[in-house]
């Protein structure tokens, strides 16, 4: 049987949303730009390119005309192809030109990836690249796993210096004077996978990328800037915000002109699960006339075992680390059940890996040593694992770009692609579900960041400061239309002032480096086996409250531990022998409006979008049986008050249009956090996050608006835009959150929609009936809204 057939043979009728067949397309080929050193496309027609795609040449060219250049173009395309042909090329021109008057101008390039584990994947990539064009070109890898000794090679000779972001701004832009060989000759910065740059994130790289113009402007160098991703929506305005330019700076090329084959997507949900003793309990919640169904872990798990067991190289995608090794640990097991040969060739991909774990993982999908691999999105990204045959999903991965991603993974290399999508329980993917037939032609979401986030962009402008003296012509760096904000941190006491510039105040005596937190999330906690001491992985500071509390269930490779202890800098962890049993942080939260930035009139309310405080505390955390979700019971913590400014926006609407609708006193409170649970959960249609990006609050009577009032906020400090987003979007928004109310087929709510895995009240109160009666009457007053005032 084919590995589509295996696939589909394991799915019953009702299971089956929809089906996509996408056709093999032709490409346009055309010849090498005559400007490229004759070396180029000789060594390049040996590796069997003897020509290249269209779009390819296009791009080349732009860089050539030395534009700022972005590359959209699909998976699989080429594009670092577009980046590092000129690169080279001008470095072979150097090389049988050169005097000695200009050797420290050698050209040089510098390459950002989101990942280590991507750049180290396009060194070797690069290597191939150099060989085959016998260029002269020393690339290096340097990130913070790169000893001492390779560091300093790097510095005197490397001409390719493949980075990501966070050694750039500690180690590159911190000791510059150390890196003037790379500095001086910086030709170009190309940032890969551009689309992953957004909110709290995007915001800390993109001033990253302008202080670096801003230094290589110091050194006598005028680098342009390259922008790879498959996946970008409005391309080239995205990119001029990133370097805050005019966008007709910008060149874009986002018309894919190379070679496809066919592709066969099928989406799914889980298997109804039959009716019996042990599980009646389950037929009871949410009212639901249907049976409930199977897990997408456990779903998209047996869809791999069958597409294994016919021989295909898969990848399984899951939406968190936990879920990762659960899958990795069902496929093992499933196909340990079928006698397969490839049991023992399963294995699980995440971050918190340490390097040489994540190298030697790569390397087992790539020579097949590898035959199943569950993953995170850390996969999502450009490594060059050609040669899968199918990849499954489990559960939407939380945008169109990301969707796209991952399921451009499967039959690169030539190869006929087959796409699992397996849809959870959760109101988006069972939307997304009833609406499969679209579901390939929505456009990609808007790249969402703000390098002007005030919890962003001081920290920047003191990292700038350490770097290089500030003058006035470098407001506008930072986007500012004056020296104010340089002023201001001066009466701080982070900066001083000598004359027409601003420095560093060095005797503070602490790095302006240290202050800036470039993903977001804090320090990395270690996590320690603490009967050998053993560093097993880490975790930001930011998510150690949630995954490693004291009590946790932590896994690692299908293993599970327990967590002893908890502190700033280790979560230690003992090997836990009841294997079934997995662990959910539980959070409670309040939310304060500080500033009301925009703000409009319903006929009954008002919706408005502005500055809000956010209080959180993990109060306990659920346990579960693995096997089948069994809830076990819950266990107190007492851990640290955490507060988050941040931005949201909320919903008003009087008591009297709550009770004309029928939402009387008892139901209202149900109706709010029923309504608040399923906009969360389809605001990511309308904005680059998942519902783990935001969080919200409803509550029948707010103290400071003094109605029954629904607040969601963006979950990092500074707010990412998705909530602003969701504020500009707030019809369709709320339209497709009812459409989604109205087609559920439960009678008092469900995970399909009001119920949420995310809850600090486990999902009480809700009321499905008062969430519909609630949504419709505020899309009716959305129909006469006024105008948006300040």
């Amino acid at each position: 049987m084919s590995i589509w057939g295996a696939i589909l043979d394991g799915f019953t009728a009702d299971q089956v949303a929809g089906t996509h067949v996408t056709p093999a397309r032709p490409g346009v080929r055309t010849s090498w730009p005559e400007w490229l050193h004759p070396s180029i496309p000789l060594g390049m027609g040996e590796l069997g390119i003897p020509s290249i795609w269209k779009h390819q040449a296009e791009g080349m060219n732009a860089v050539h005309e030395r534009m700022n250049t972005v590359i959209a173009t699909g998976t699989g395309s080429g594009k670092s192809l577009i980046a590092w042909a000129p690169v080279l090329s001008q470095i072979a021109e150097f090389s049988t030109s050169r005097s000695l008057s200009d050797i420290r101008r050698r050209p040089t390039a510098l390459y950002l990836a989101p990942t280590k584990a991507l750049a180290a994947d396009q060194l070797d990539s690069l290597d191939r690249m150099i060989s085959a064009t016998a260029n002269p070109a020393q690339p290096a890898t340097v990130d913070g796993d790169t000893p001492g000794e390779l560091r300093r090679w790097a510095r005197s000779h490397a001409d390719l210096v493949l980075t990501n972001p966070d050694f750039a701004h500690f180690s590159l832009m911190a000791g510059h004077q150390r890196w003037s060989r790379l500095w001086s000759g910086l030709s170009a910065i190309i940032v890969d996978e551009f689309h992953t740059y957004r909110g709290m994130t995007g915001a800390q790289v993109a001033l990253v990328v302008r202080r670096m113009l801003r230094i290589a402007r110091h050194y006598g160098s005028e680098p342009i800037v390259i922008f790879l991703s498959a996946t970008a929506a409005d391309p080239g305005s995205t990119a001029a915000r990133f370097l805050g330019i005019d966008r007709d700076l910008v060149a874009v090329v986002d018309t894919d002109y190379s070679a496809h084959s066919s592709s066969r997507l099928v989406i799914a949900r889980g298997r109804p699960i039959p009716r019996n003793e042990d599980n009646r309990d389950l037929f009871v919640i949410g009212g639901s006339e249907e049976p409930p169904r199977r897990s997408a872990v456990r779903e998209a798990s047996e869809a791999a075992v069958r597409a294994v067991e016919a021989g295909a190289s898969t990848l399984i995608f899951s939406r968190s680390r936990a879920g990762a090794e659960t899958v990795s640990q069902l496929v093992q097991e499933g196909l340990v059940e079928r006698f397969s040969p490839f049991a023992d060739r399963v294995a699980a991909y995440r971050g918190g890996y340490l390097p040489e774990e994540r190298r030697e993982l790569e390397a087992g999908l790539r020579d097949g040593a590898i035959r199943a691999l569950a993953t995170t999105n850390a996969l999502e990204l450009g490594i060059d694992i050609s040669g899968l045959d199918a990849v499954v999903m489990s559960g939407w991965p939380g945008t169109h770009a990301s969707f796209r991603q991952q399921l451009g993974r499967a039959g690169r290399g030539g190869q006929d692609g087959i796409g699992v999508l397996i849809a959870r329980d959760d109101p988006l993917d069972q939307y997304l579900a009833e609406n499969a037939d679209s579901l390939l032609g929505q456009p990609l979401e808007a790249q969402v960041f703000d390098p002007g986030n005030p919890y962003v962009i001081s920290a920047q402008v003191c990292a700038a400061a350490s770097e290089l003296p500030l003058s006035a012509a470098d407001a506008a760096v930072f986007g500012f239309n004056s020296t104010d904000h340089f002023e201001e941190l001066v009466e701080a006491g982070l900066l001083t002032r000598r004359g027409d510039s601003w420095r560093w105040n060095v005797a503070l005596g602490v790095s302006a480096h240290d202050m800036v937190d470039i993903r977001g999330g804090g320090a990395e906690i270690s996590i320690i086996e603490g009967t050998t001491g053993v560093l097993l992985g880490t975790v930001s500071a930011g998510q150690a409250d949630r995954h490693v509390h004291p009590n946790a269930i932590y896994i690692h490779q299908g293993e599970p531990f327990i967590v002893i202890s908890l502190d700033d800098e280790r979560a230690v962890v003992e090997p836990f022998r009841e294997e079934e049993i997995r662990t959910f942080a539980v959070t409670e939260s309040a939310v304060e409006i500080i500033e009301t930035r925009e703000e409009r009139a319903l006929p009954h309310g008002v919706l408005a979008f502005g500055d809000v405080l956010v209080a959180s505390r993990v109060t306990g955390y659920d346990t579960r049986r693995s096997r089948d979700g069994l809830y076990l019971g819950r266990m107190p913590l007492d851990m640290p008050l955490r507060q988050l400014p941040t931005q949201g926006c909320w919903w008003t609407v009087s008591e009297k249009r709550c009770a004309d609708v029928g939402l009387t006193p008892d139901i209202l409170p149900g109706a709010l956090h029923g309504l608040e649970h399923a906009a969360i959960g389809l605001l990511p249609l309308f904005a680059t996050c998942d519902r783990w990006d935001i969080g919200g609050l409803s509550t029948a009577m707010h103290a400071q608006t003094a109605s029954p009032t629904i607040i969601i906020h963006d979950a990092i400090p500074g707010g990412s835009g998705c909530a602003e987003r969701g504020f500009r979007a707030a019809r369709s928004w709320l339209a497709a959150t009812v459409s989604r109310l109205e087609s559920c087929p439960c009678r008092e709510g469900c995970p399909s929609c009001i119920q949420s895995p995310k809850c600090g009240n486990g999902n009480s109160p809700l009321s499905k009936t008062g969430a519909l009666l609630l949504g419709r009457a505020l899309v009716e007053d959305m129909a006469y809204s006024g105008p948006a005032s300040a």
